[in-house]
């Protein structure tokens, strides 16, 4: 059924083209927008979102190595921590940022040609490739800087950043409706995900952990998603653990619930 759009009086018959021409103008003018407000004003700009994470992974890197000869995996600290820090970056930070899309751009959506959905869209996507160039500068930089040649499996490489941004795409848009309806859940959920390197598999193998342990940090998808990234690193890890399925069902779940929910309910968040 054509969408009718109405201007200056006159209602005309919208194509299916137009609106979705109209989409990605509204999704570019957001992002563009995003870059100038958060990354542009600031001094440092996107620097910033390399160097924080680079800081913590140097700091990991040179603790551990006061501790002990050698990582549990390969020769480099510093690789150790990055393959696991930086998998969760990206599914924290992407849940929430996307959380954060509708307040964000709360004064744009009361716009006619604005819609919530090209907010979502327009920050999940700016943001994942923040993220994702972040990681491989990071990455590549340490590389480089060890001397390390080392065997990737790029396959398994892709899919453990695909999984891990599609987690924080799904866990943003659950949060996307929770932060606006209980605002208190951005406190708590920032508590969640703050210590969530501990448990993800970024300091210490799944396999070296205590039994009652892996049992219980078993069903953090996050720690299935970091097993994966290392099992492209270091060709003789073989994570038995790693269930793509139960990744996808933690994906799945809180993405259609947070959908249907915004769609529900979006024009009373906006209200509030």
């Amino acid at each position: 059924m054509a969408q009718r759009m109405e201007t200056g009086g006159w209602q005309r018959a919208a194509r299916p083209g137009s609106v979705a021409l109209a989409a990605l103008r509204s999704i570019a003018a957001l992002a563009l927008r995003e870059m100038g407000t958060r990354y542009g004003r600031r001094p440092g700009g996107y620097v910033w979102a390399l160097l924080q994470p680079l800081g913590v992974i140097v700091v990991l890197a040179f603790a551990f190595s006061l501790l002990a000869r050698s990582p549990a995996l390969g020769t480099s600290f510093l690789l150790f921590k990055a393959t696991g820090l930086l998998v969760v970056q990206v599914a924290t930070t992407l849940s929430h940022t996307v959380g954060q899309s509708m307040i964000y751009s709360r004064a744009l959506l009361f716009y006619p040609r604005v819609s919530w959905i090209d907010a979502v869209i327009a920050r999940f996507a700016l943001n994942a490739l923040v993220v994702w160039v972040v990681t491989a500068l990071i990455l590549g930089g340490i590389i480089v800087h060890d001397g390390i040649t080392p065997v990737l499996g790029w396959d398994r490489i892709a899919l453990a950043m695909c999984l891990a941004t599609a987690l924080g795409l799904g866990f943003g848009c659950l949060n996307c409706f929770l932060f606006q309806r209980f605002p208190v859940w951005q406190n708590i959920w920032g508590m969640i995900t703050t210590p969530l390197f501990l448990i993800s598999g970024v300091i210490f193998l799944y396999e070296d952990m205590p039994l009652l342990a892996q049992q219980v940090l078993w069903f953090n998808p996050v720690l299935h998603v970091t097993g994966l990234m290392r099992d492209g690193f270091y060709p003789g890890y073989a994570p038995s653990y790693v269930s793509l399925a139960y990744v996808g069902l933690c994906t799945v779940l809180p993405m259609v619930l947070g959908l249907m929910l915004m769609r529900q309910f979006h024009r009373d968040l906006l209200q509030r």
